[in-house]
This record gives structure tokens, sequence and C-alpha cells, in this order.
């Protein structure tokens, strides 16, 4: 597959900057692998397509609030740091992007907060954009991480939805199921899963199972190879507990149907699988690139959002739902006036 398969023309009037007023109130497009056939549905309509037993997997990966706005020392120049992960939680050392990065080398003294509370030094160059900051802080890990939070804002892909965050965004952009912390960028395929939905999943009798894989940035890093087998992918943290692979390995066994919310959750699936089909256990990186063709091994049905024009996420759902049904159904979407990015609407593909 070449890149520019994946490229389609999507109004900017079909990109949702707000989510709507009520997570499972979206659209739902359903995409039937075997003929093509597309149905256009309400979310709420999504248990019809499951039965008891069946199984919905979930990343409860839960993301803080990484951008923050700060001065750069003596100029006062405003300036953006993403944070994107802590690599020693003692020394205070985080991974981060700043913008704009040629006004930021190393040595430069970095301050946050209207009372310059938060201190940051910049001590290495990453990448063009990246860099590696000491945050100066001697208090209590637990209380500079708060005090840093507290600066910060929801990490909304900034490409995709061309508005300042609010406040309200730091709850709207985070999967009610969230547990272990650590994304910077929220799995949007369950933003749309509300308190009663799980409840109702939960009274029919389908199973949930839960995953942890940290999105990162890489998910919207754009594509620069036509060739897609030479594309790199982000490695990510993931992590596949024994309670997850039981719950997906017996559903398997029962010839039962697996759900896979989200990109992320089909590339974890799709790391820790055996040549056996059954998954196993797994707490280390990942940075499986799928794109099609390519033979699923475990999710038969799948759950997720309209992605943009030659994004990896994009790649994914067409190597599962297959690539010309796929791309119809995005024709069709965008005809219909569905929604597309992490606020948009959803796309369930089932066999």
């Amino acid at each position: 597959m070449k890149l520019s398969q994946f490229k389609f023309t999507l109004p900017k009037d079909h990109i949702a900057e707000y989510p709507a007023p009520h997570r499972d109130e979206c659209r739902l497009l359903v995409l039937h692998r075997k003929d093509g056939t597309i149905e256009h549905r309400n979310f709420i309509d999504l248990l019809e397509y499951f039965d008891d037993e069946d199984v919905f997997v979930f990343n409860d990966t839960k993301v803080f609030p990484a951008r923050l706005y700060g001065n750069k020392e003596k100029t006062g120049a405003n300036i953006e740091v993403f944070l994107l992960r802590e690599l020693n939680p003692e020394l205070r050392l985080w991974d981060v992007l700043v913008e704009p990065a040629r006004k930021i080398r190393i040595g430069n003294k970095l301050y946050f907060g209207e009372d310059n509370s938060i201190v940051a030094e910049v001590i290495d160059n990453t990448t063009s954009r990246g860099r590696t900051l000491r945050f100066l802080y001697d208090g209590d890990h637990d209380d500079f991480k708060q005090q840093l939070y507290a600066l910060g804002e929801a990490p909304l892909p900034s490409h995709i939805i061309k508005r300042k965050a609010e406040p309200q965004d730091l709850e709207d952009f985070q999967c009610i199921y969230a547990r272990h912390e650590g994304a910077v960028t929220a799995p949007a395929a369950g933003l749309h899963f509300s308190r009663s939905m799980l409840k109702r999943l939960e009274i029919k009798g389908v199973r949930q199972a839960f995953l942890t894989l940290h999105c990162g940035l890489g998910n919207f890093r754009q594509t620069d190879v036509e060739d897609l087998t030479k594309h790199k992918m982000d490695s990510e943290e993931m992590r596949v507990t024994s309670e997850c692979c039981a719950i997906v390995n017996e559903a398997k066994r029962k010839e039962k149907r697996v759900c896979a919310v989200g990109t992320t959750v089909q590339r974890a699936l799709e790391t820790c699988v055996s040549t056996g089909g059954e998954i196993k256990e797994f707490e280390g990186w990942t940075n499986k690139f799928i794109f099609p063709p390519y033979p699923f091994s475990v999710a038969t049905d799948m759950l997720t959002n309209f992605h943009l024009p030659e994004s990896t996420m994009l790649m994914s759902v067409a190597a599962f739902g297959g690539y010309e049904a796929t791309m119809k159904a995005y024709k069709e979407a965008i005809k219909q006036g569905y929604k597309f990015g992490p606020y948009g609407d959803a796309m369930l593909i089932v066999d």
C-alpha cells in the first residue's frame, strides 16, 4: 500500500471541535466486512450487534494535562511545552516538545505559573523540537506533579481541533474508565462510552477486558514516506495483564466475538498474540504499525472513530475493514455529514 491511497478531501466543517453533549449520543456507521454493506445508526444501538459472553477490549490509559505555557528567562518570550513522559521521578526529568524550538537551547531556564512557581532547566536536545527538562523543585514528588499538572491543560491535538483547550476538556478528553496515567492523547473510540452504556453491556452479559497502551503523539505524526513499509511508528509503553488474557482467550475458545475498542487496542492485541491465536501477558513497548493487508489474529470486530486523511489510524482501520470497503464507508460518511476526529462520531466494523 502507498500513502497516496489514503488521501481524500475532508471538509473542515466535518471535524468536530467539541464532543457530543452526552458521550453516547454520537452517530454510528456500521460497516459489514463480508459484503461491504453500510448501516447508519446511533451509538446507543451498539448493543444490538453483541450477545452474552462476547467481549469488549478497552484501553484504560489515562491522559494527563500535558500542554503547558511559560516564559523563557531574561527575554520573557512565550513558549509552549508539551510533556511527553517522565524520565526520572527522583531527578524530575521529563522528555518534552517545545515551541518555538529555535529559541530554546541547553542551559536555558523556563518559568511556569503566574508566580513562576515551577522552574525548569533545559539539559539536552533530543530532536529538532524535543528537549529534556530538569524541573528545579525540592519538595515531595507527588506535590510537584500536582502543581505541575495544575498548570497544564488538556492535550487536544492542535492540528485537528483548532481551538484552545477549555477546563471542561480535562474531563471530556478522558475515557470514564481511565486508570493508568501516561497518555498524551486519548484513545478516542473509548470516549463514547458513558457509565450507563457500560452498565448496559454488563446487563446484556457482554464482558469487559482492559489493557493499557499509553497513546503518544506518534499517532498524529505525519507519514512522510510513500512506501508504507518504510514508515516507523514511535514506540509506546503497554501492559496486558493475566486477567485481560483470561477473558479474551476464553472468548476465543468459545468462538465468541471480541471487539477491539480503537486502533490502540488493535495494536496491543496484535503485539501480544501468540502463534496459536491467544494473547499473552505483556509489559514493555510496541511500535507495531498495522496497514493493509494485515492478517488479524484476535479481534472479530472493531469500534473506532473517523480519522484524518493519510493518518496511521486510518490505515489500521482499513487493514481491518478492508481497504476498498473502508474508503467507500469514509466517502459515505462525508456525504452523510459524520464528524471526524477525537470528538467525532463512531464507526463499528463487524463481520
